[in-house]
């Protein structure tokens, strides 16, 4: 005897499950830490790429010396080169993660280690009678690959987005937006509260250091002060420039609403989205 179909059949468990309401199949994409991370690259990526547009004709104005100091000089060509060089840093940093989303791995939290307490000084042993050492038989001490003069001056040597890349994979990626940071002369004065502690958020669990950022900041300070020094009619203004003051410098604090295009999360699910459907 033949039945008719009264109800439908269940849906096997190998059916894909819906989207949520407002749940894009991009979004899923992403996974949280990444995004998370994503959403501080973006805007620092942003605002470098604001300034460097603008660096040359804003240089001539005399409130441009609070944000020159940060770069530790006022001349527009070194300027230049680290905004280039941190922007490069930035779009490797986004490449990076957007391919580890495509592959639907999420990153680790790495907060920086601690170094251990200094053990205090073994009593000198009587000096020995040195023996000469033997080399390991089959084994030839490889030197280390010879950096090219002026690598870390962005003036001389500027690497390609490609070495970058390479950079960031073999480095903790708090390190690598520490770096990112210095190049694009990003302070705590520059920043909203609430960006400038995201910044600071990600600088720690992806085993970079906030303090190495602060310091190279306190010696940047003192050499545009050397710089200022010997510059003839130098304006000092800069040392006493209030809250406000830095707004009018920089036209708007980094994460404020005026940075809203600057953050485009939809575009980086969409880009995420195309990594992922792109050619294996």
């Amino acid at each position: 005897m033949e039945h008719t179909a009264a109800a439908a059949c269940p849906a096997s468990p190998a059916d894909p499950q819906p989207d949520r309401p407002g749940e894009t199949a991009a979004a899923r994409t992403i996974p949280a830490r990444i995004a998370a991370l994503l959403h501080t690259v973006r805007i620092l990526l942003g605002y470098g790429r604001h300034l460097a547009e603008t660096a040359q004709h804003r240089s001539a104005s005399p409130d441009f010396n609070p944000i020159a100091v940060c770069f530790g000089t006022g001349r527009l060509y070194a300027i230049i080169a680290h905004l280039q060089r941190g922007i490069l840093r930035a779009t490797a940093l986004e490449n990076v993660l957007l391919a580890r989303a495509a592959r639907g791995r999420d990153i680790d939290f790495a907060a920086p280690r601690e170094r251990p307490a200094a053990a205090p000084p073994a009593p000198a042993d009587p000096p020995a009678q040195a023996q000469p050492a033997e080399a390991p038989i089959g084994r030839k001490r490889v030197p280390p690959p010879s950096r090219p003069a002026g690598w870390n001056d962005p003036e001389l040597f500027m690497p390609t987005l490609e070495e970058l890349e390479a950079q960031v994979r073999r480095r903790p990626l708090g390190r690598t937006l520490v770096e990112i940071c210095l190049d694009l002369a990003v302070v705590p004065g520059f920043c909203t509260g609430a960006f400038w502690n995201e910044v600071f958020e990600s600088i720690h669990w992806h085993g970079g250091s906030v303090g190495t950022l602060m310091q190279t900041k306190v010696r940047r300070e003192k050499a545009f002060s050397r710089e200022q020094d010997r510059k003839v009619g130098s304006d000092w203004d800069w040392q006493t420039l209030g809250r406000e003051g830095l707004r009018r410098a920089l036209g708007f604090f980094i994460g404020e609403a005026a940075d809203a295009p600057f953050d485009p999360l939809p575009e980086l699910y969409a880009q995420a989205a195309a990594v992922a459907t792109g050619p294996s």
